[in-house]
């Protein structure tokens, strides 16, 4: 879709921190995150809502979703790492991964935002653990 930025970003039209990508995924640190590490799992063809996709579409999307989840835990050690399935914000179907450093999962966007360096620090100690 041409104005979706989920699309321009699997497109490389938009930078992102990527820390996994095959031909029908992708998963990249969000740039707005409510935790450390929080990223986000898409589907690289455009889709409105995730229960309209084919079975090995929907499977393959959860499976990346918990290999990254698994690299977030070993690498960050979160208490846990919960998920989201969304498409609200950005009409592009994806799977939201809060790392929780806390009890409660926080929605909050983090004050101060990380910077850039920042991120690309907790990308690559992601990446790494894949």
């Amino acid at each position: 879709m041409k104005d979706c930025l989920f699309c321009k970003i699997v497109n490389k039209e938009i930078s992102a921190n990527i820390i996994y990508e095959d031909k029908n995924s992708i998963a990249f640190l969000d740039a707005f995150p409510a935790s450390i590490g929080q990223s986000l799992v898409i589907p690289k063809k455009h889709s409105f809502y995730i229960f309209d996709s084919n079975d090995e579409e929907y499977s393959n999307l959860f499976l990346i979703a918990k290999k990254i989840a698994k690299a977030i835990d070993k690498s960050l050690k979160p208490l846990r790492t919960a998920i989201v399935v969304e498409g609200f914000m950005v009409q592009h179907v994806h799977i939201r991964l809060h790392p929780c450093y806390d009890k409660h999962l926080n929605f909050k966007q983090l004050e101060p935002k990380p910077s850039n360096e920042e991120l690309e620090k907790i990308a690559k100690k992601i990446k790494s653990a894949l």
